[in-house]
């Protein structure tokens, strides 16, 4: 089970993120939203701010899981895309068609579908298969396990929208994984 974390004031700006922790408004909605969170053997969260802040917000006594950081995206943390567009048009022209560019100098798509996949299907390798597994992680990880658990290309990442404090379920196993889309946490009242 993976949930996306509430939004900050990065997200809000349209920033590549850079590990900013949530704001008030975003501890308020998580909080709000932690009655919703299902029972789980193992919690787990991405090793950022926002992640970690989302996690302790809804209740979760969570470990940090280095698999499941965000995605690396070197020089471009923390700018605006509408900055990097104008600065850097062929760069994130080739970033967003080309799977294995990372004209940034972190992480390519590829690299971060193989790591989030590698972190999925080690679930059964280390006996958590029968067990309920929840993590809070960044929407693009949720997207990369989806890629990965459904064998979908690597260019339809582009075309998942996951929306802040909603819940995306995994079942099944390695090779045969079953999608149970972004169910919302979040109360009328409390959506964004």
């Amino acid at each position: 089970m993976l949930i996306s974390p509430a939004l900050n004031a990065a997200l809000r700006e349209a920033r590549f993120d850079g590990d900013a922790p949530l704001d008030a408004s975003g501890v308020r909605r998580a909080r709000a939203a932690a009655d919703a969170v299902p029972a789980a053997d193992r919690r787990v969260c991405g090793a950022d701010e926002r992640c970690a802040g989302t996690a302790e917000a809804l209740g979760l006594r969570s470990e940090p899981e280095p698999a499941l950081r965000g995605w690396d995206l070197g020089r471009w943390s923390g700018q605006r895309l509408t900055e990097v567009s104008e600065a850097e048009p062929e760069a994130v022209s080739h970033w967003l068609s080309g799977p294995s560019a990372a004209p940034h100098g972190g992480e390519s798509l590829l690299d971060l579908c193989t790591r989030v996949g590698g972190w999925l299907d080690s679930l059964h390798r280390d006996g958590a298969g029968d067990s309920r597994v929840i993590a809070v992680v960044e929407p693009a990880v949720v997207r990369a396990a989806i890629v990965h658990a459904l064998g979908l290309p690597p260019q339809a990442f582009w075309r998942l929208d996951v929306a802040p404090l909603t819940l995306t379920e995994l079942s099944g196993r390695s090779g045969r994984w079953n999608l149970r889309c972004g169910r919302s946490l979040s109360t009328g009242a409390d959506a964004p």
